[in-house]
Formats: C-alpha cells, structure tokens, sequence
C-alpha cells in the first residue's frame, strides 16, 4: 500500500496511461469509498493513553487505504467518567490530545472523526471533531441528549440543535461548528458525509436524516451506547432502516471495552451498511482494537437517488422548509490506484443469499409467479392451460408453477395440456425428460411432430434445407421455433385454453427468442421476470423443499444436469449438441450485467469490475451452495469485456423492438424486469455506441 504522498500521488498526476490496469483497478475511479468504523483501546479519563490509541488506529487505516474513520463518542475522555467532564484539566488535556492528532495527520490519508468534550462560549458540548491532513475541517454537536434510566447527559453538555453558522476554537485552531455540517471531497466525487452522535439515530427525526436530503451520501455515527441484552439488534435495525430510507450509506462505532464498568458494560459494536445491505460488522467484546471496514459504492448510491423521484421530492421539500447545510469542502487527494475491494461481490445478484431467509426468499419469488398465474387463469373464460415442453430450464419451470396453480385453486392437473414437438434437432435426453416431467406431475401430455410442416414450409419458401442442403441458417431455426409457437395458439384455440410462455428474463434482455409467432409471444409470459440463473435456483429449492414427489424431484435433478440449448440445429450425437451459451455467452455473466445495467444504471467499466473481482478466483464459500460448478469457475478480464460487448450490443441495439411487444407477466425480483409497461421503457432503434465506447475506452483488452 502507498505509504505517503508527494506532490506527483496526488489525484490524476503520473497516471500517464488513463487506461492501464491501475485505472481500471483502483476502487476510487469506479465510486467506491473505504469506510472504517474503529474500536480503539480506551482508558476512563487518561486522555494521553486514549490519544495514542486513536492515532495507532488512524495509522493502521492509513496502511491499508481507508478514506474515513469513524470513532466512537468522546473516545478523546473516555465516554463513562461522568462529572469528570467537568474538570479543567482534562478538558485541557483533551485540547492538547486534539491538536497531537491533528498534527499527525499530516501524513495520514484518512478523514478521522473523533468524539471528544469541547467547550464554546460557556458550556459543554459532546462534539465530534472532523480532522483531515492536519485541519480540523469543522466540529459538529450532539443534537440529543439522552438524560433517562443510565444517562444523565444533560448535566454535563448542552445541545447543539440549534448551533449554526458559528465557529469553535480549538487546540488554538478555528473551525466550522455546528450541527448544519456536510463534508464534501473535492477531488472524490460521492464522497460527502454527515456526523451525527449516538443519540441522534435514536430521535424520531435524525440528524442524518435532513443532512441526506441535504446531499449527505455516507452518514456516520459516533457512539458509545452501553450494551444490554438485545440491543445489538436494534443498533442494526436502526442502521439498516436509516441507510435504506435515506438512501445512504450509514458507519456506526460504538464504544469499547475499557470504558468504565461502574454501572454499565461495553461491546465496541461497528457496523456499516449500504441502501439497507449489511456490508460489514465489527467482532463485538474484543479486547483488541477493532477495524471494521467496507468499501462504499457512492455511485450505487448517487444513482438510486436520481432514478427515485420520492428522495428528490423530499429534498425539495426539506429546502422549502429551511433545511440549509453549509458543505465543508476539502482536498482529499485519494488513491487513485489499486488497493483492491473490501466488499463481497455476489456472483448470482438475482439469486436469494441472505442464509436466515433463504427458504422464505425461494417461498415468495416462486409463488409470485404461482400468483400471477392462478389469476391470469382465473381470470379468463379458458379451461385449459397450454404449454410447450422441452425438457429444457424455463419449460420445466414454467410447468411446475402451473402444476401448483392446480393444486391451489383445487382442480386436476390434467387441466395442463402439455406438448412436446421434437424438431430437426431435438435430443432423445430432452425429449425422455419432457415425457417423464409430464407423467411425474400427471398432466395431460401429448407429442406433435413439428418436422413435416417444418419441411414443407421450407420447401414452400424454397430454401436449400428442402432439397437436402445442410443449410441451418436462422430461417430454418426460426421455422421450427415458430411453428411450435403457432401449434400452441392453435391448440388453445381447439381446446378453449390459453399459451403459457416459457421464455425467460435472460432471454428478452439477449433478445434470444423468436419475434411475433414464436417463443417470444404467449398469452400470458410466466418467466419474464426471472432470469436464468434464478431459474436454475428455484428448481433446485423446489426439490431441496420437497414442493413435490420423489419421481418428479428425480427428473427435475436430471434436467437441471443438461446443456442449455435451443435444439434448433442438428448434430451427430448429442455431445455436440448446440449450445446456447457456446454461441451468446455464460448466462452467469450476462445476468451480472443486466442486474448493474439494468437495477443500478451503472457504466459498462464498473460493471467490468465488479464481475472481475467476483469471477477472477475461485470462490470461497461466499455464494450459494446450489451452483458448485459456477463456485469453481473464473473469469479473466479479457473474457469479460468479451461478453459484455456481445451482450451491450444485444441489449440496446438488437432486442428492445422484441421487448415493446412483451406479453404480460409478473415482476419477481427487486433487480427488475424488462417489461414496457413495468421498469424498462426504451426506444425500440436505439443504438448501443455510447456503452460501448465506454466500455472499449475504460478496460483495457488484456
């Protein structure tokens, strides 16, 4: 790690090559902030001994690349010495301990913002000091003073509700003071932080609430809050529900041991949290100091403002109303290299991870679709269900949600009417499949051959596959493909029923499906919500959860086990079966890309990098335990911007006309869907050269 700084380290100085791997690399260049919440070793009223420790704390950041470090409330003192804060002589040692760290930080890269008692204009306040490259950027109050069972702050310190515009002397130094503060980075952009002080979380109203209005992105909390059965929960409630409803990014240090245990206890709690995720959490009771450290992503943040028009409507609303901050600028001069990325990465963003709520989060994404269904149907004058069945992923899934739409609304699953239509190049694998699928769940199952209409179609338009060419171009794929769509429609016209779709969310965004009479069209599109990764997860969950019988969980293992491919073209044995991911891509990687494209409208480059740093290792355990050959796959850089070329292209160049023409159906995941009517409205001739340049502008080919 850089270890100082000269005047050519500083933001874009000596980066001659603006598209190497260290700008791509460095964390700073794709929005993320390093945030640490510190726990550092503390002694009841030895202001020297405390001092020291919240420098080796601040060095120990420097070391490896933190921009911010929050501390925990009067950590200067101590925080349990209660009249103690009274006595002139520590408040002057705290004086002199606040201008030893500003001194030293002079050649430490982090923000600090340590707690300590101050005095203005004749009282005391619990202060937090902001301190930055040797300046006391400014000092903000506690606005809340807890004075009810074991607190009794008001006895010591005033409020700072109403402190704004002033300055505060300190150390012999003059500084910004008041509770109307918001640090900005000059050369950083996101990075604009609010302080607030244990109490503040706990009002009604928080501090940090109005400052996020305001432009505050990562709010931060000083504590010290003594520790009680079960009130680590409710730190982290209070944390998560203030990140999420702000819209932020929210540190929390709380005090540690060494604190006074006259009456009360300790845990040194830290916790950060991003728009509602738990990004990292500190070891509580730890007689070691603690650094608990996230990388924040400030774009993810800024970016879910813009698209949110709830937030800048409040923030409107907070101007009107006299909610004015003055913003503290600085020059951070961050490291503009790679000093890698203190955050988990998730392969399968669709997938459920969260392992406390993993069967309830499996429970509500497949009956979503179950719902959508038992309503459409219930919905029309039909009395049958129509469905294709291949054998393959999104056949079988959209098949076992309507077999549980049967038993939900109480009727026979020979409501189902369920076809396979073997074409030029079906498998004799799929097709056992698809029977075996089709008896195991006691649907009504029959097989149309599709290739004597195939033929004479193709003889009709004279093309070569009818006089025994092997021309397998994609008028004879699309013939096949769509002719088992028409057979569908036509029979739900025969047998008074409507057309399942089977096509999935991967699928529209690639645009690989058939437009108009073929597997993009149907009466009501079941799987448009869900990609294939979630596909492959919830058939998983659906045998894992014993949602039916042995025999059919023994053939949904068995299709889980075969390669994805459209059987359109045909191949000597069934090993060189035509694959869908050979030709458009790893479904894996291209459902990363629509997750951060598509949910977060982040730029194709740090798309890139967040699927290197979660593709370029094997992973460690961190992902969900049903995809063990994905756990053992990697990605390198080069394969990645492959990928994503191809799937910018498809995406906003070559499918949206297929999109406007979606049929209905559900929303399942948070990350979305590509409905006209629902989160995705985009022209159909639109073209993807502002991505793409992007993309071939920032990552560099090798």
């Amino acid at each position: 790690m850089p270890q100082g700084r000269d005047e050519d380290d500083r933001g874009d100085a000596g980066l001659t090559d603006r598209t190497g791997p260290d700008h791509f690399h460095a964390m700073h260049r794709h929005g993320f902030v390093r945030v640490a919440s510190s726990t550092p070793r503390v002694r009841p009223a030895d202001v020297g001994f405390n001092c020291d420790a919240i420098l080796a704390e601040a060095r120990r950041a420097h070391e490896v690349g933190v921009d911010l470090v929050v501390y925990p409330e009067l950590c200067v003192s101590s925080y349990a010495i209660d009249d103690l804060h009274m006595q002139t002589a520590l408040l002057d040692a705290v004086e002199g301990a606040i201008a030893a760290i500003v001194e030293a930080s002079r050649n430490l890269s982090p923000v600090l913002l340590i707690g300590a008692p101050l005095r203005h204009e004749g009282r005391l306040y619990n202060c937090a000091v902001v301190v930055a490259r040797g300046v006391i950027l400014g000092v903000v109050p506690k606005s809340f003073l807890p004075n009810y069972r074991e607190y009794y702050e008001k006895r010591w310190f005033a409020h700072g509700r109403n402190i704004r515009s002033q300055t505060i002397r300190v150390a012999e130094r003059d500084a910004p003071f008041g509770s109307d503060l918001i640090f900005e980075a000059a050369d950083l952009p996101g990075f604009v932080f609010h302080v607030e002080i244990c109490e503040d979380y706990w009002a009604t109203i928080p501090p940090s609430s109005e400052a996020a209005l305001a432009g505050a992105v990562i709010l931060t909390n000083l504590s010290a809050s003594n520790i009680v059965i079960g009130k680590s929960d409710d730190r982290h409630m209070l944390c998560r529900a203030q990140s999420a409803r702000a819209f932020a990014a929210y540190a929390y240090s709380a005090a540690g041991p060494g604190e006074s245990t006259t009456d009360l206890a300790w845990d040194g709690q830290g916790a950060i949290y991003e728009l509602g995720d738990l990004m990292a959490e500190s070891e509580r009771f730890s007689l070691e100091p603690v650094l608990c450290m996230a990388d924040i992503d400030t774009q993810r943040i800024l970016n879910e403002r813009l698209r949110t028009g709830t937030f800048a409507d409040a923030a409107e609303h907070a101007r009107r109303s006299g909610g004015v901050f003055r913003r503290v600028t600085f020059d951070h001069q961050p490291h503009f290299r790679d000093v890698g990325l203190i955050r988990k990465i998730r392969r399968f963003p669709y997938v459920p991870n969260r392992a406390s709520h993993l069967d309830l989060d499996c429970y509500e994404a497949f009956n979503i679709q179950v719902e959508g269904l038992r309503r459409r149907f219930e919905a029309t004058s039909g009395t049958t269900m129509v469905i294709g069945v291949s054998g393959g992923l999104d056949s079988t899934h959209a098949l076992i949600v309507a077999a549980k739409v049967c038993d939900r609304l109480n009727i026979p699953r020979s409501t189902i009417l369920g076809f396979t239509m073997p074409g030029f190049a079906t498998g004799e694998t799929t097709k056992s499949n698809a029977w075996k699928l089709m008896r195991a769940l006691g649907i009504t199952a029959a097989e149309i051959d599709i290739r004597p209409a195939a033929r004479q179609m193709l003889a009709d338009m004279g093309h070569p596959f009818a006089s025994g060419a092997p021309q397998y171009d994609i008028t004879f794929e699309n013939v096949q493909a769509g002719l088992r769509t028409d057979y569908l429609f036509r029979l739900a016209n025969q047998r008074n029923g409507f057309v399942i779709g089977t096509g999935d969310l991967s699928e529209m965004a690639l645009g690989w499906c058939t437009y108009g009479v073929g597997d993009q069209m149907s009466h009501y599109a079941v799987n448009s919500g869900v990609p294939k990764t979630l596909i492959q997860y919830l058939i998983r969950w659906a045998v894992r959860s014993n949602q039916f019988d042995p025999e059919t969980d023994a053939v949904l293992e068995a299709i889980l086990g075969t390669t994805i491919s459209p059987e359109l073209i045909p191949a000597d044995d069934e090993a060189g079966m035509q694959s869908t991911e050979d030709k458009i891509g790893p479904y894996e990687l291209h459902d990363f890309f629509l997750f951060h494209i598509m949910r977060y409208g982040l730029p194709p480059s740090k798309v890139a990098f967040l699927a290197w740093h979660a593709w370029r290792e094997a992973s460690a355990g961190l992902w969900p335990h049903e995809f063990p050959d994905s756990l053992k796959r990697q990605y390198d850089l080069a394969t990645i911007r492959k990928w994503m070329e191809s799937f910018l292209w498809r995406f906003f160049t070559t499918s949206q006309f297929k999109r406007s023409a979606l049929p209905n159906g559900p929303k399942v995941s948070a990350g979305g869907s590509l409905s006209p009517r629902g989160d995705w409205r985009a022209p159909s001739d639109s073209v993807a050269t502002v991505w793409l340049e992007e993309l071939r502008r920032s990552v560099p080919e090798a």
